[in-house]
Formats: structure tokens, sequence, C-alpha cells
């Protein structure tokens, strides 16, 4: 078929279809309706196969085609720095659809669109599509930095998916200059030939000014760092020290033995501990800050605890959940004076069974704020000095420890799965410079409050589960089915087997596992690819269990000054013990708690990526003033652009696969591996080498290694 005769079946098949009356039909239908013969049909079908890849028509999964928006798929666009990307679509984590450059079609990242498929998978490779249309802008507001250029500038976005700078005309830079880190508000997103236009909302600090890199990160999240006006004016009525007709009607437990365990820094203390045994039954106190009696439901301190969602721990600051007169004052656990507390009191057997407990408002007086470096030199050093100066607590910390391992050895039992992988702990100076980067490992101290806090939270979600109550619970659903397959594949290949693969797997099977592994060469590889199986936590309304805690009833309860799925649990509990549960309000709360275990969730994952992306840029900054030095690693992740090592340190950074010196190195996706074509040399995840730090880019928050000459002879 000539190119004109191609053209003009073209236009009149897009005008059959865009037709009102057009009704969807299949190849062979259009050809009887254009009254084309079998031998053009071929022909026509390129014709066809033309329309569908320029997005001008679509087809069903029946093979009819249509209108090109009938058949298009809704999905969220996630671009890359280089111009393409894909297209995530809801309820398909896996199948999201390749977009190229040429085919994005003016959308930015986060944007909402309509994508029509243009090719299906193939050859393990992704679907590709064209967006059609864009049908909701994702970004709104973004960080990056402004560059002055004479009586106008550009924002350069943070953002490195963000692919365009935002143009800044004369008069719309809010006083911005050259440097400054800033926030921009689009008001024009562009097009093809013109970069997005806004105007500078506010200024976080300059590059170059102390603590203005993380604020800035914070505010890429839309992390809320300043409390509204409504909010500052109901502090004034937020008293200092309990009020005595607070206290009426509360279980007095001031004339027992309490203490608070936290870090050295932590302001912030929402649980203390009572702990006595008699006759080989202990009787365990977990006391949790009555935040809910000062953040009342629908106040502005309580609309804005709920928007934030958890309070966010980024390296040297906080940004709280609630201001500091209610999370490091009245709602604190402070030493030495009174507080309201929501209690649950367990008396628990020698098998670590809860054969009794009571939920109930307290009233409690700290007798010592005790850090977890304190306990530990008593409990696990014996450390004479710090003994003696806590001498009338001693006791009660050994009794802590055997009733922690009594909890610990019950839950173990029943398949508990821990992971304990280090955490980081990173030290910066005065002006905001990293100076220490270690592992941060728990130690017993940290343990016996896990312990206590995990039995508290248990013991609290199956009480108003059998209540049949409205409630928040923290889920932990089954691994995916596939995935486990694909893990119990794996660890064969190490003389490992998973008894049972499918969706009816026992976290005890996970446990057994990392148990067999432990202190092997492959723990670490076999650890890291086994939590990767694993669901993520979340805030759910049913009781679905915790697979990770093997734990039929759980939920957080533990945590009001932080998180406000805690803080929602209590005023129910708080309800129910005053007898006000009536019909209505459950129903209140049907209504209400689908929307707080969403948006808690929500603002959970934006914390925990605020974190990381915090963490990472400090690591970076460390790593800048260690060019050219030899660490040594281990291989933590494969792929096929390179190699991830980690140092004991906790610092990750990558040997890209061309860094990989004296062969032609391919990876081998089934068993984690790279390895060279002509010496045969593999890389294995999980495997030590000696590396040398040759780069950092703090913009992009990435390290590179090369092998070093050590590792290479």
């Amino acid at each position: 078929m000539d190119k004109a005769l191609f053209e003009k079946r073209k236009k009149t098949i897009d005008d059959l279809i865009h037709d009102k009356m057009y009704v969807p039909m299949k190849a062979k239908e259009i050809a009887v309706l254009l009254n084309i013969s079998k031998e053009e049909r071929p022909a026509l079908q390129e014709v066809l196969d033309a329309l569908v890849f320029e997005g001008r028509i679509g087809i069903s999964k029946k093979g009819k085609y249509n209108k090109a928006e009938n058949t298009a798929i809704t999905g969220i666009f996630e671009s890359t720095q280089k111009g393409f990307g894909f297209v995530a679509v809801e309820n398909e984590p896996d199948n999201d659809i390749y977009i190229a450059e040429k085919d994005v079609n003016g959308a930015l990242h986060n944007d909402k669109v309509l994508v029509i498929v243009t090719s299906d998978s193939k050859d393990g490779r992704r679907r590709e599509g064209k967006i059609i249309k864009i049908l909701e802008r994702g970004t709104l507001d973004l960080v990056g930095t402004y560059e002055q250029d004479g009586g106008y500038g550009f924002v350069v976005p943070d953002n490195l998916k963000f692919a365009r700078d935002i143009y800044i005309a004369k008069g719309h830079n809010n006083g911005a200059a050259d440097g400054h880190k800033v926030v921009v508000k689009i008001t024009d997103y562009g097009d093809e030939k013109h970069n997005p236009q806004g105007d500078i909302v506010s200024i976080i600090g300059h590059v170059n000014d102390p603590g203005t890199d993380i604020m800035s990160i914070a505010a890429g999240y839309e992390i809320p760092t300043e409390f509204p006006q409504e909010v500052t004016d109901c502090l004034p009525g937020i008293p200092e020290t309990v009020n005595i007709k607070d206290i009426e009607g509360r279980k007095d437990c001031r004339g027992w033995q309490t203490v608070t365990i936290d870090g050295e820094d932590a302001k912030d203390l929402d649980d203390a501990i009572t702990l006595t045994r008699e006759n080989n039954v202990y009787r365990l106190g977990v006391h949790i800050a009555d935040v809910s009696h000062y953040v009342r439901e629908g106040s502005p301190l309580d609309k804005e605890a709920l928007n934030r969602g958890t309070s966010v721990y980024l390296v040297d600051r906080v940004i709280p959940m609630l201001p500091h007169k209610l999370s490091n004052g009245i709602c604190s656990l402070n030493q030495g004076v009174d507080r309201l507390a929501l209690s649950c009191i367990m008396t628990i057997d020698g098998k670590g069974n809860v054969v009794d407990h009571e939920i109930c408002e307290t009233v409690i007086n700290v007798d010592r704020r005790m850090s977890y470096t304190a306990v530990q030199k008593i409990i696990g050093d014996r450390d004479k000095e710090t003994s003696d100066e806590y001498r009338e607590l001693v006791p009660m910390f050994f009794l802590m420890e055997e009733l922690a391992g009594i909890l610990r050895k019950k839950r173990h039992s029943r398949g508990s799965i821990d992971f304990d992988f280090p955490e980081s702990k990173i030290t910066l100076d005065g002006k905001g410079r990293p100076i220490e980067v270690k592992a941060y490992e728990r130690n017993t101290a940290t343990r016996i409050i896990e312990d206590f806090m995990l039995i508290a939270n248990e013991t609290v979600a199956e009480d108003y589960y059998w209540q049949e109550l409205p409630f928040v619970y923290r889920t932990h659903d089954n691994p995916d089915p596939e995935k486990i397959l694909s893990l119990g594949t794996f660890i064969n290949n190490f003389g490992y087997a998973i008894r049972k693969t499918g969706a009816d797997i026992h976290p005890k099977e996970i446990q057994k596992l990392l148990e067999k592994i432990e202190g092997t060469d492959e723990e670490a590889l076999l650890s890291r690819l086994t939590l990767r199986s694993m669901k993520r936590a979340q805030y759910s309304t049913d009781c679905t269990g915790h697979f990770g805690l093997a734990a039929k009833y759980y939920t957080h309860f533990t945590s009001p000054i932080r998180r406000y799925p805690d803080l929602q649990i209590h005023r129910i509990i708080k309800e129910n013990l005053h007898g006000k549960m009536t019909e209505k309000r459950i129903g209140h709360y049907n209504t209400i708690l689908p929307e707080v275990a969403k948006q808690s969730c929500m603002t959970e994952r934006r914390a925990d990526d605020a974190e990381r992306d915090v963490e990472k840029l400090k690591k970076t900054e460390y790593m800048s003033r260690h060019m050219g030095e030899v660490f040594t690693g281990v291989i933590s992740g494969i792929t096929s652009w390179g190699l991830y090592v980690e140092l004991p340190n906790t610092i990750e950074g990558m040997i890209h696969v061309a860094a990989l010196e004296g062969d032609y190195y391919k990876y081998d996706s089934g068993n984690y591996e790279m390895a060279g074509e002509t010496t045969g040399r593999v890389y294995r995840l999980g495997q030590q080498v000696t590396v040398k730090c040759i780069g950092t880019d703090k913009l992009q928050r990435t390290i590179d290694f090369k092998l070093a000459d050590t590792d290479t002879d």
C-alpha cells in the first residue's frame, strides 16, 4: 500500500471510530464495513496498528477497536531524570507501563494520566504505552534551588524526577536570592517548548546554611513544620501541671515504683513501667501518657495531629505531631511530677501468659527517668558505680530482664520473627555536618521495653476485638505466595528449605530459617532476601493479625504523643470506660476510622521516606570527606547496573557495572549474582569485598565505590 493510500485509510478509520454512532468492532468487522477485500486485510491491520501506536485509537482485551479514551488505563506517571518514565496502575503493582520520552505528552512526575497500551509485555519486558491525557496534576508545589538570572530566575527542583526547571518571572521570587532553597507554587505547567512557571511562596534558607538541607527534604515531602495559628491559639489553655479535679475517679498509682526508660536525647516520654512479683506471678504496669485528655476530638490540635499523623525524626531534629507544650510538657511522663496516664496493668504467669488485666485511667509519678545506656550498664555490664547510683531500682531492673525473657520465649515459641538489622546513628557537628556514622545495635535494655510494649499492645487489641467495638489495629499480612516460592527456590541453592511456600505459610517457617542461617556466611544475604519477601505492616479497622509477630491481635497503643492511631484508640478506650459507647458513637467511629487508618498509613510512609532520604544525604556528605579511602564491606544488593556494598557503619554505596574492570560482567537475576564472561569471576550477595570511595553526589544522595586493588589482584 502506497503512502497516500495508507494515510487515507488511517483518516477513514480514525473518523469512523470517533463517530458518535460508532460501535466497537473487530478488524474483520471494520474490513467488511469499509468493503476491504481479504487480500487487503493484512494491509488494513498495519493501518490499525499504526493508529493504536499513535494513540489515536485503542484496542480492548477482546480485540475490539474503540476510541482511545474508552480503552485507556488510568495511572500515576513516574518520571525519570532521562525523560522517559512509567505509569503505575492501581492494583497492578508489578505491571507498570513504560512510556518513552516522545510519548510523555507533557506529563510530569506524579501526574494522574490516561495511557493506552501500544505494546504488550513480552520476553520479560514491560508493557509500553502512550499518555493521551493528563487528568490531574500531581505536583502543585515543589522544593528547589533558586538561580537568579537578571530580572528573572529559575528554580532547579530537588526532586530529580521532576525533569524541568521552573521559570520565575520578575517580581515573583518573594525576595529570594541566588542559592536560596525555596518552595515554589506552579502556576503554569508549560508545554514541549516552554518551561513550567511558578511563584516562590516561601524561603527555607540558603543552601549553605546549617539545617537547610534537612528542612528542604521535609518540605519536599510536604511535612508540616510550623503549627497553624488556630493550633497555637489553643496552647495558652493547656495546663502546665495536672489539675486536682482531673485526678478524681482515676486509679492512683503514684505510690508504685515507676520508671521511664528511653534514649538519652528523648524529650517526649510517653511510656512508663512498674513491675512487681508475688508467688511467681508478675504484675506489669505499662502506663501511657493520656494525651487524649488534652487533645479533644475535632479540636484544632486534633485536626493538625491527624494531618501530621506521626512525629518525624530527622537525624538531629524532630518534627513533632503535637506542639512541644504537650509533647515535652504536660503529656510527657517526666520525673517527679504527677501525670495522667492510660494504663494496661497485666498479671502474667511464669510462662508468659496474661492471666488477668485491667485497662484504666490512672495518675502516676515517675521515680526516675532512666536511659537505655544506664539500664544496660546495670543488668548487662553489672557496673557497680551505676548500680550504686540507682540502688533502690536495681531489683526491679533485674525483674524486668527476667519477665522480658519469659515473654520473648513465649513469643518465639509461637513463631515471632525477629529481623535484627542495625539502625544508623549519625552524629552532626554544630554546623550540621556529619562527624560520625555508626551502627546502632539494640541492647538488653531496649529489648526489655520492646517486649513490654508488645505485650501491652497485644493485650489491648485482644480485649477490644472481643468487645466488638470499632478500633484501629496494626496488621501485617501474610507474604505474597509467589515471593515466598521464589525465596524457597533460591535458598535451596544453599541447602535450606521452607516447608510450606503457599498462602498458608506460618511465620515459624521463616523463624526457623533465620535460626538456621544465624552465624553463617550467607546470613546477611538470606536475611535480606527474606525481609524483602515480607509485606509492609499497616493500620486497619479489621483485625487480621500480625504475621511478623505471629500475633492474632495487635494494635498501637503505646505512643500517643507521636502516633495518631494510638491517640485515636485512646479516645475509644476512654469513652468505653465511661460507658459512653452508644450506638450513635459506634456509628460515628465506624464512619471515621477507615479514613484515620488510611491517613495514618500515608503519613507513616511519608515519614519513613523522609527519614531515609535525610540519612542518605548525611551519609553521602560524610563519605565526601573520605574520598580515596579503602573500606571492607559486604555486597548487599545486585542489579543489572551494578553492585551495592554496605559498610559495617551502615553506609551503602554502589560499584557501577562499568567500574568492574578486567571482564564483561552480566547480571544473573535467578541467582542474585554478577558473573564475568571471560574470567568466570562471580560476585554474590553477602560476599565480602574491599572497596574504595571514588565519588559522591549530594543532590542524588549516591556514593560510588570501585573495587580496591587488593580485591582485584
